[in-house]
Parts: structure tokens; C-alpha cells; sequence
């Protein structure tokens, strides 16, 4: 029979729907995931996850508006790089740029819808693929390394723990990338008060569209905030 094979098993493993945990389960995650975003020693290091996403969404919407992707940097200092060809202006850059700070919340609203609808495993695949994907990408050493960890993690649990493990693994994922996601618009929006980051993604979008800064900057933070509430909406059951 083909639904016996490994592989339609496999596929009915990742296709299907498992059981929500409990309502205690995805409080702790969401507890988990402040934890990790809030104190700054921690931040340091869990931000590294954040760039992944804000790379890897500069990345991707650079492909899927035509343009050459080059390849992606992360450094040790939570800062990223994704060089790509094409038309220096025009709606694909535009789109490219604007995609950074933005995709870490809608990654975070999209696993939270797959999460509101029992998918699970099916999430923990899709990112492990993800980060396969991103890792052919990646063109040096530390960003290599931090992607491999990264969806090893994703691996081992999708593989090896049992039902509740990746429930509360998924959960915290997905609660930080809601989380997380916020945190660096107002980073971003410090350094930019203060006299720094003169070429962030707001100010390059400034130049591409001749929309001050501060109206990309709210953009950003309506993205974020907005995928936080109804993200948060749909892991709460609400």
C-alpha cells in the first residue's frame, strides 16, 4: 500500500494536525520568549535569531522581485548584510529594503496562523527548510555557524522530542519572533535620534522614495506591533 511507504508516512506526519497544548504551555513560551528579548546580556546573543529573519527577509523578497541574490553576511555583532543585482531603484528595491525589519514579525504572524490552526510539525519542517535554504546563502563563517545551529535545533526537536517538547519549542519560536520583532524598530529608532545609523533601512528607503525616514520607521513599527496582537491573538485562542 503507498499510504504504509516512509515517505507517505512522512508526508502525513508533516501534513497532519496535532493536538493544541495546554493554555499553561503557551504562556510559558510567550514567558520564555520575553525572557529573551527583554534583559540585554540575553538579547545580545538571542538577537542573532532576529537578524537571521532580517536577512533571510531581504533575501527572499530580493528573488521574488527578480532581482540577482548575491549572498547574505551575519556578524557576530548582530548585524547583517544581504547584497543583491539589479535596478538600484524602482518597486523591487524598494520592496528588498523594506522587507528586512518587517520580516521577522510577519515570519512570527505566519507560524502563529500555522500554530492557531494545529500545524506543528508542519511548522517546525517549514522552518528547518527555510534555514537549509538560507544557509546556501550565507557567505561567511560565523553567519554559516549560526544558521547550523539554528536549524539544528529545529531538527533535532521536529525529529527527536516528543509531542509537548516541540508544542513548547514552536510556541516560544514563534512568540519570539512576535517579540523580537518589535524590539529592534525602537533600537533602530534610538540610534537614528541619536545621530547613528545613517544608512539603516529607513534611511535607504528615504532615498529610494523621498518618504522621510520616520514615516518608514512607522511603517515598521505598525507591522511589528500589529503582527505581535493578532499573532499573540491566535497562539492565545483568543
Amino acid at each position: 500500500m503507498l499510504s504504509s511507504s516512509p515517505a507517505g508516512g512522512l508526508w502525513e506526519r508533516i501534513s497532519g494536525t496535532q493536538s493544541a497544548p495546554e493554555r499553561w504551555l503557551v504562556i510559558a513560551a510567550a514567558v520564555l520568549a520575553l525572557a529573551a528579548v527583554v534583559p540585554r546580556p540575553l538579547w545580545r546573543l538571542s538577537r542573532n535569531a532576529v537578524t537571521i529573519a532580517h536577512e533571510g527577509g531581504h533575501g527572499l523578497v530580493a528573488l521574488l522581485t527578480g532581482r540577482k541574490l548575491e549572498g547574505i553576511r551575519l556578524h557576530s555583532d548582530t548585524s547583517g548584510l544581504t547584497v543583491s543585482r539589479g535596478r538600484p531603484t524602482g518597486l523591487g528595491m524598494v520592496l528588498t529594503a523594506a522587507a528586512g525589519y518587517t520580516a521577522p514579525s510577519l515570519l512570527g504572524l505566519g507560524g502563529a496562523a500555522l500554530l492557531g490552526a494545529d500545524r506543528i510539525t508542519l511548522l517546525l519542517w517549514l522552518a528547518t527548510a527555510l534555514l537549509l535554504a538560507l544557509l546556501v546563502m550565507i557567505r561567511n563563517v560565523y553567519g554559516a555557524l549560526t544558521v547550523i545551529v539554528t536549524g539544528g535545533a529545529f531538527l533535532l526537536v521536529s525529529w527527536l522530542a516528543d509531542a509537548e517538547v516541540q508544542a513548547g519549542f514552536a510556541y516560544a519560536a514563534v512568540w519570539f519572533l512576535l517579540i523580537g520583532g518589535v524590539r529592534p524598530v525602537f533600537e533602530l529608532q534610538a540610534k537614528r535620534r541619536h545621530g547613528g545609523a545613517p544608512d539603516s533601512d529607513a534611511d535607504q528607503l528615504s532615498r529610494l522614495t523621498h518618504v522621510p525616514p520616520l514615516m518608514w520607521l512607522l511603517l515598521f513599527h505598525a507591522v511589528s506591533l500589529c503582527a505581535l496582537i493578532g499573532g499573540g491573538r491566535w497562539l492565545l485562542a483568543l
